[in-house]
């Protein structure tokens, strides 16, 4: 009973662990994106005569480089969470995380 509970939660963090982390990581680096677009007037583009891209005052450049990233991250989270870890599966049952936890003398199938 204590092994089956283990083994469950070990699947279930790492299920929700791939997701979320890479989730986080693509949210966050698309952050440049918003940066690649947009700017905020400083000292440093002449208070944003001396630029290129679209001038945003600081509140509104903030708030769009968290929606971008919250979006994003979403998406690669739900990408990851439903779809990678399908296709996965199929070609690698065998090859789960948590094989290292089924006992040698367990005659339960894994995949």
């Amino acid at each position: 009973m204590k092994i089956t509970v283990v083994k469950k939660f070990a699947e279930y963090v790492y299920s929700n662990y791939i997701g979320n982390f890479l989730g986080f990581v693509i949210g966050m680096t698309s952050t440049r994106l918003v940066s690649h677009f947009f700017t905020t007037r400083s000292i440093w583009n002449l208070w944003g005569h001396a630029t290129h891209k679209t001038v945003l005052d600081k509140h509104t450049y903030s708030t769009l480089e968290w929606s971008i990233s919250i979006i994003i991250g979403f998406i690669v989270f739900e990408i990851v969470s439903k779809w990678l870890k399908k296709k996965l599966n199929e070609i690698l049952p065998r090859y789960k995380f948590t094989q290292w936890l089924v006992n040698k003398n367990d005659n339960t199938d894994i995949a």
